[in-house]
């Protein structure tokens, strides 16, 4: 999976854990704010920064989040969070259809906006 399949779209990456009870709690949020605005163009890629597949995808199915998941099962060792620079989660970066970062560790309605005055460009 590629961040360059998503060019073209507004994406959240969003990095969580199960373990993580503060990205348990704000991840309600991103899937209501995904069914909103997927159909208008928002693109979500999760990626974990779990230890067991079996947890991982626990939590996936228990808080509905549908969008792609990727994770290489590392904890703090994940590649994908050592690119962005990540030391605490939840951490979100919202990338503008050019894949800019834009924007990052909003939550809730501040989420919400941001991502709207996105879809709007």
């Amino acid at each position: 999976m590629s961040l360059k399949q998503s060019l073209g779209k507004v994406t959240i990456v969003d990095f969580w854990a199960s373990w993580c009870g503060p990205c348990r709690k704000e991840n309600p949020n991103v899937v209501a704010i995904y069914k909103e605005l997927h159909a208008k163009g928002l693109n979500i890629v999760g990626v974990s920064l779990d230890k067991e597949t079996g947890a991982w995808k626990e939590a996936i199915a228990k808080d509905g989040l549908t969008w792609t998941q990727v994770s290489n099962l590392k904890y703090w060792d994940e590649p994908i969070a050592k690119q962005y620079n990540v030391e605490s989660i939840p951490a979100t970066f919202i990338l503008d259809a050019t894949g800019k970062v834009v924007a990052q560790d909003l939550r809730g309605p501040e989420l919400k906006a941001k991502i709207l005055e996105l879809l709007a460009k």
